[in-house]
């Protein structure tokens, strides 16, 4: 396609290389106005993907019942460093009461009531916890869910941009190859 003049000319043009690129520039500006607004208009669907992530949070809120909100609130209160060192000033209380009391002792030395009320504690806090893990980990799931579909769309985002890309870079090295050609031949006529 082209010889050994192409390649010499080219050199030639090379020292009205900013006449050259002012004249690729503009044609690209000239010609791809139209799909710059397309590549623009393409932005829309991710702002939809947002509102769908506030969508599930929000119905996941909305769902809970008074029993998931009661759990919720008793697994973060006794998951606290409050509520240790509550239950650790209890127990130390109990027991002073107990081994330093005078007249009545209602728990002597083994401490049988507070296992006993122990006991009872971990038996309904560990349910809770368990309900509480459970629906954490549905709502994982749909997290995980959402931005899977997130992802996907984000791709297919991607993929579309980069043909687009593609196509006005192709387009860009399209002209510039004639602009070159036709500037070659107009330098083969002077000379």
């Amino acid at each position: 396609m082209a010889g050994p003049c192409t390649y010499l000319y080219i050199l030639v043009i090379r020292s009205k290389l900013n006449l050259v690129l002012e004249a690729i520039i503009q044609c690209t500006l000239n010609c791809k106005s139209g799909n710059l607004e397309e590549l623009h208009l393409m932005k829309e669907p991710i702002m939809d993907e947002k509102a769908e992530a506030e969508n599930w949070h929000s119905q996941d809120m909305e769902a809970r019942t008074y029993g998931d909100r009661l759990a919720d609130t008793v697994a973060r209160q006794m998951g606290s460093w409050r509520f240790i060192v509550l239950q650790t000033i209890l127990v130390i209380v109990w027991m002073s009461l107990n081994l330093l009391a005078y007249s009545r002792h209602w728990d002597t030395y083994p401490f049988i009531l507070l296992n006993l009320l122990f006991s009872i504690q971990a038996a309904y806090t560990a349910p809770i916890i368990m309900m509480v893990q459970n629906r954490q980990g549905e709502r994982d799931r749909m997290q995980a869910d959402a931005d899977y579909r997130t992802n996907i769309e984000a791709k297919q985002e991607i993929e579309n941009l980069q043909i687009k890309l593609d196509s006005i870079e192709a387009e860009k090295l399209d002209k510039a190859i004639r602009l070159l050609e036709y500037i070659s031949t107009q330098m083969e006529k002077r000379y």
